[in-house]
């Protein structure tokens, strides 16, 4: 059964940053794409990064450049996404899911909410 589940999530201050975590089992990472995505309160949700599995190659959207970082440690089976410079407007439920579609096959508007399996979120709060 495949099952993920992050966390890592809290209030943090603006400015600050923040690792998350996403411990995965019931598969293979190399056969599977890995994604984060949010979801602010009232709003949609928002793809930010995703790695593909068989070639470790990792995606991230406009809004994630710069400031997030995803990466994995396959041994332990799980994935990250660190945060820097954290702004009020990142305050939402972070979700990491899986496919076993590439990340590309979500198109450039980094639809990983569209993947099969999700764990449950991690709420992230950034106070001004």
């Amino acid at each position: 059964e495949v099952q993920l589940q992050a966390s890592g999530g809290g209030l943090v201050q603006r400015g600050d940053s923040l690792g998350l975590s996403c411990v995965y089992s019931g598969f293979t990472f190399d056969d599977y794409s890995i994604a984060w995505f949010r979801q602010a309160p009232g709003k949609y949700r928002e793809g930010l990064s995703c790695i593909t599995g068989t070639s470790r190659t990792t995606y991230y959207s406009d809004s994630a450049k710069g400031r997030f970082t995803m990466s994995s440690d396959s041994a332990g089976n799980t994935v990250y996404l660190h945060a820097d410079s954290l702004k009020p407007e990142d305050t939402a439920v972070y979700y990491c899911a899986a496919d076993q579609s590439s990340c590309e096959a979500f198109g450039d508007n980094h639809d990983y909410d569209s993947m099969w399996y999700w764990g449950k979120g991690t709420l992230v709060t950034v106070s001004s």
